[in-house]
Order: C-alpha cells, then structure tokens, then sequence
C-alpha cells in the first residue's frame, strides 16, 4: 500500500495549525504520505499559513464559506478517492494529535486487513494532557458507552477524531456521506456506527491527545449543541430514524 493521505482539517486555526504542520513535517513518517488540509473557510490567517508551506508539500482545499468539520471530512474523503489513494488518515488541525503515531494506526491496516483503525486516548490507560474541558472528560467516555451498546462490542474511545479508514468502505451505497445532518459533527460518530454495524474490520489502539494551553484558544464546540452533534447519530441510527 502506497497511496495514504494524511488529513487535517481546520477552521481559523493559525497559530495551533502552524505546529501541527511543523510537526508533521519532523515526523518519521511525512516522505511516506501525502499531507492534505481541508480549510473550512478560514476568515484569520489560516489560509496564508497553510500557503507558506505548499512549496514543502502541503496541500490544501478551501471551502468558500464555512461547512462544518463533518463537511470538510468529507471533501478530504472524496478528494482521497477521486485520486486514488487507499487509505485515509483524519487527524486534529489544532495540534492534539501526534503524527509520529500515524504508524499506530496504518500497521493494522496494512499488515492485518483492518478497515477502520480507531485511535484511543483510553485503551490500555490513559494516555491525555493539557487544558481538557470537565466536560468533554465526562463525554467521551459516555458516548463510547452508549456506542458499545449498539454495536455490542466494546468501545473505549467513539469521539476521538484520529483514526485512519480504507476508502474502499466508502464503495458500500450502504454509507451515505452525502445527507445534510453530517455536516458539522456527525459526520465521524456516523461513519464509525456504520462500519461496525456493517461488519467492517475494526481496531482501536493507543494514541495521546494532547489538549494545548488555553490561551492558545479554546475548543470550537460548544458544550451543549457540539455534544448533542456528536451524540444523534446513535439516537437517530439506533432508532432507524437515519439511514
């Protein structure tokens, strides 16, 4: 295998995205990849910062206006398989990710079969720092819970945006990334409820996630709209109110 994108995404993340990509560009694993961020409509200087670094081998698509994350995942995911690329690796534009892990997540896949590879912050300890929220400590580990029930088998870590998945999971009519309820967060708890659901093989390991100082700039999702985003998908999928 030899067609892996790397891609994060960002919205007004200039100086968070600046060591994201800094520290990509240090990891054992950049000349192996290729590295795409989708630019939600920025409106600060995330756009210009991104554009410094295109002679280095970053590439970037700018959505015109801002979609939600869930819109730019997909822009990443249909841009990986219009060009032909196998595999897909989500990771966080505001640096709580490691890219030194992204190995961690490709191994299962390309050594074992896996289809989507799920980082965890929560297996086998804890592996968390930084300036994390009380509630988003409270969150995800309830959203796993609920996840696991489902799908009846156990998930340690369901909100964790740093995964990797084999775009050919998208071949199946059975996911559909285009319906207008996925645009903001719904979009990966959906992606992962269907591929466990259809019988996709699966695997977490463990990854850090490293929340950076708060004076750098807080999380973008609010406590209240952001988590019910994230907790729909297993109400409206569970229910069979969603396809």
């Amino acid at each position: 295998m030899n067609k892996i994108l790397v891609c994060p995404v960002a919205y007004n993340e200039s100086v968070k995205l600046k060591s994201a990509i800094e520290r990509f560009l240090r990891s054992t694993v950049h000349k192996e990849v290729d590295y795409l961020i989708v630019d939600d409509g920025s409106t600060d200087e995330t756009t210009a910062l991104i554009g410094q670094y295109q002679s280095r081998g970053v590439e970037t698509i700018k959505h015109p206006r801002r979609s939600g994350v869930g819109a730019a995942i997909r822009t990443a995911i249909e841009h990986g398989r219009a060009k032909g690329y196998e595999v897909i690796v989500i990771m966080a534009g505001n640096d709580k990710d490691n890219p030194d892990e992204i190995p961690l997540l490709l191994e299962p896949i390309v050594k074992r079969g896996q289809d989507l590879v799920q980082g965890s912050r929560y297996l086998d300890g804890q592996r968390t720092g930084g300036d994390m929220p009380f509630y988003r400590k409270v969150a995800t580990r309830v959203h796993p819970f609920f996840l696991s029930l489902l799908v009846g088998r156990k998930i340690t870590d369901s909100t964790n945006g740093f995964r990797a998945i084999r775009l050919s999971v998208f071949d199946d009519a059975r996911i559909d990334l285009r319906q207008d309820w996925l645009d903001q967060y719904e979009l990966e708890p959906y992606i992962l409820f269907k591929a466990l659901k259809l019988g996709y093989r699966f695997q977490e390991v463990p990854v850090t996630k490293i929340y950076p100082p708060r004076k750098l700039g807080y999380t973008k999702m609010k406590p209240i709209i952001g988590w019910w985003s994230i907790l729909r998908p297993l109400v409206f999928l569970g229910l069979g109110i969603k396809k």
